[in-house]
């Protein structure tokens, strides 16, 4: 019965799309020595319920009788499905992995299907660059003029302030990267292999990291003007690169023209009275006595919260002619969402429509650390919100993996990645080097400070952390720490495997600033250094694009399904297929020499890639090769 099974063919195709739903003919053909057919359903689970949808006979010719009917679906995300029917007085399962289990039935033995959830092909499987704007490279050759609570660098080879400056303040010192500079080094870009480039936020604010908005409306004067953005804009179009802009709508800084606590601009802030129109802007929380206090991210007193809830921050943010119409007329692409875990669903779909009312291919990144497909929050499940997040859950498991053969771990995150998430989802997700927030990857391959028992792979031992009040021995020591000449050479080796795998892995391989030239940065303000334009790894930078140019001449990896054959304390063995073309991927994790087991239809083919002196008999230390197949099609 198993090989009548395989000879079932079926087709689901759109036939009309509604503003919440659609419409789809399912048609299926059953072989005729299957027998007689009763009750021939498809079951359709989404998320919190299940529905039965029967089909209807429709013909029969000499080899199959064809059954067919129309169902409609609310748009979501992602479904899961499966078939159902008697065949003489026999009940079966047809399923894309059919076995004799017919007491449940698990979401990786469905197919899936995501209704009406198509995210822009310019971001499938691409390479984004990933720029901390104030430290990549400064074009304009004006003095920055003093402004209040900053503190501007001499020298672009000054090390990073770690602590307050003169004024008390954390974050604030300034180098002067700006706009100018990225357009200034676009040919540099390029030549990694990016069509993509994520900037960190770049509006006016209050420290260098601009996650504090000073006012949305304006480009900080140290990055530039908003004619600047959209020269940039511009020219990085004329180099077939999109532009995506870092958002952060969640709070606001507490010396902006919102709040206004230090009277720094001329209008009334909603610090300083609530007659300000920016007032309800902002959460807030009363005492049994009925004062009012304000609320404030994670209890930073300098960054107060806004209400997503609240009618006039929406219309502020994403209404007709608000921030992101502004942003997206100088020419946008695209928007990273920060922290979209804390914003509301309400808040998450009204920017989604402004994205989409100015580009229907905008696309929109969330940061979201956990599984966004796990959550009951309307993440990516509704198709109105996120269409693709930062890949935390997978970045952390393949580091572990690399680094304390942490099979398990990636197995789990791997498989619920391959069921649980949507495809357009699998292939647009923001696979990082490293980023702003975490240790750069290098150093974590290099050093023993990192626990293995902690959230996150990047999380330091217990034990380093020191107990004073400001954590400024921490921050000193994070500083100060420089990977010695062997240490550098062996994660060099464990780095540039970790590369290869994930320039073969589906989703968007993204380069936070420097990590192709070996920049070090242990923590989240030593990872922030300046550009090293004169100390560069040229081997190493020579290796990213190469890389570049595989992903890029490799047009099949944008979309090409993930197969994971094995992954074990040594090696992992994947497939990347498409309709023409399939590769057989294997990455040595280990330090020492290893055999493999290569398929038999990938045998006796020449590797079409290889890292180190790796061959299809012998995997070199942290080695890895490709194996190319095109397929018979008749």
């Amino acid at each position: 019965m198993e090989e009548l099974l395989n000879k079932i063919k079926f087709t689901i195709n759109e036939k009309e799309i509604k503003n919440d739903s659609i419409k789809y003919i399912v048609n299926m053909q059953i072989p005729l020595e299957v027998g007689w057919i009763d009750g021939l359903n498809i079951i359709v689970k989404s998320q919190y319920n299940q529905q039965a949808f029967q089909l209807h006979y429709k013909e029969m010719n000499d080899e199959y009788v064809i059954f067919e009917s129309e169902i409609e679906l609310e748009t979501k995300a992602i479904y899961h499905y499966f078939f159902s029917f008697e065949a003489n007085k026999r009940f079966m399962y047809y399923k894309k992995y059919n076995n004799n289990n017919i007491n449940s039935i698990s979401d990786n033995e469905m197919w899936k299907l995501s209704v009406n959830f198509k995210i822009p092909d310019w971001a499938k499987g691409k390479i984004m660059y990933h720029i901390f704007v104030d430290r990549f490279n400064r074009g304009s050759k004006l003095k920055l003029e003093k402004m209040p609570r900053r503190t501007i660098h001499e020298s672009w080879r000054e090390d990073v302030l770690i602590g307050p400056n003169e004024e008390g303040i954390w974050n604030a010192d300034f180098y002067g990267g700006d706009i100018q500079g990225i357009i200034d080094k676009l040919d540099y870009i390029k030549s990694l292999g990016v069509s993509i480039i994520y900037l960190s936020p770049i509006v006016y604010s209050q420290s260098n990291h601009r996650y504090d908005a000073s006012d949305y409306e304006q480009v900080d004067p140290y990055a530039g003007t908003n004619e600047d953005l959209k020269r940039l804009c511009d020219k990085a179009h004329e180099y077939d690169i999109k532009i995506v802009l870092d958002a952060v709508f969640n709070h606001t800084g507490n010396d902006s023209k919102y709040f206004n606590e230090y009277n720094s601009f001329d209008e009334l802030g909603a610090y300083q009275s609530k007659d300000s129109k920016y007032y309800p802007f902002y959460r807030k929380h009363y005492d049994d006595k009925g004062n009012t206090y304000f609320d404030y991210w994670w209890n930073f007193t300098n960054l107060p919260e806004c209400d997503g809830n609240n009618k006039e921050w929406q219309q502020y943010i994403y209404g007709e002619n608000g921030i992101i119409d502004l942003w997206f007329s100088l020419g946008i692409d695209g928007l990273r969402l920060d922290v979209a875990d804390e914003l509301t669903d309400e808040f998450i779909e009204g920017i989604t429509r402004a994205v989409k009312r100015n580009k229907e291919d905008g696309l929109i990144i969330g940061e979201v650390w956990i599984n966004p497909m796990r959550e009951r929050r309307n993440y990516i499940h509704s198709g109105r919100g996120l269409e693709t997040v930062m890949n935390y859950q997978l970045i952390d498991a393949l580091i572990r993996y690399f680094k304390y053969e942490d099979v398990y771990k990636l197995k789990d995150k791997v498989n619920q990645l391959l069921v649980e998430y949507p495809t357009d989802t699998i292939n647009t997700l923001m696979n990082f080097t490293s980023t702003h927030d975490i240790t750069r990857a290098i150093n974590i391959f290099a050093s023993n400070e990192f626990a293995t028992d902690k959230d996150w792979a990047w999380d330091f031992n217990q034990d380093r952390w020191i107990n004073d009040k400001t954590g400024l021995e921490q921050r000193k020591w994070e500083q100060d720490y420089k990977i010695d000449y062997k240490s550098y050479k062996q994660a060099k080796e464990i780095y540039k495997a970790y590369i290869f795998l994930l320039t073969f892995f589906p989703g968007i391989l993204s380069i936070f600033y420097g990590d192709e030239i070996g920049m070090q940065g242990m923590g989240n303000l030593s990872n922030r250094r300046p550009f090293t334009w004169n100390n560069q790894d040229i081997d190493l930078q020579q290796f990213f694009k190469h890389m570049g140019q595989i992903r890029n001449n490799e047009k099949f990896l944008e979309d090409a399904e993930l197969e994971i054959i094995d992954i074990n304390n040594k090696y992992i063995l994947f497939k990347r297929t498409s309709d023409l073309e399939s590769a057989l991927i294997a990455v040595n994790r280990s330090g020492e020499k290893i055999n493999i087991p290569i398929p038999n239809e990938y045998k006796n083919i020449e590797p079409s890639y290889i890292l180190g002196n790796s061959t299809i008999n012998e995997l070199d230390s942290h080695g890895a090769l490709v194996l190319k197949l095109k397929k018979d099609i008749k």
